[in-house]
């Protein structure tokens, strides 16, 4: 079995990927994120560069949340992502579409449930949500 390379992909051939706003770059980035799919590729998507996919799909391109999460949720269970993290990450996409919260937030409680701690805020809509 032939090993392959762990890629990590960027935010920009994420959001090319998702939007399929720039035909040059779509195509690429389809052809990676295909492979990612069917598993012929690796690739981990760092937590920084989700974080900033959702503030970019959400913001600048009016996104609605439900839907850039959405987006992202599938993409991390293509079969080649390798993430460590995954089922946190998933979680936290979760929580993000059903609620008001942050992502970042959103990651902080996955993270805190999944590995049985508690996140300190002084925000009291962080602090009802865990609970």
């Amino acid at each position: 079995m032939k090993k392959f390379k762990v890629v990590l992909p960027d935010t920009n051939a994420v959001l090319r990927y998702l939007l399929h706003d720039h035909e040059e770059h779509f195509a690429k980035a389809s052809e990676f994120f295909e492979a990612i799919r069917e598993d012929k590729r690796q690739a981990i998507l760092l937590e920084g560069v989700l974080v900033e996919c959702v503030y970019v799909l959400t913001k600048f391109y009016q996104v609605p949340r439900a839907e850039a999460a959405g987006k992202l949720h599938a993409l991390l269970q293509y079969k080649g992502m390798r993430n460590s993290d995954r089922q946190e990450l998933l979680y936290a996409l979760k929580r993000y579409a059903e609620t008001k919260l942050d992502i970042v937030d959103c990651i902080l409680l996955a993270k805190g449930f999944d590995n049985n701690m508690e996140v300190f805020s002084f925000d009291a809509d962080l602090r009802i949500k865990q609970n």
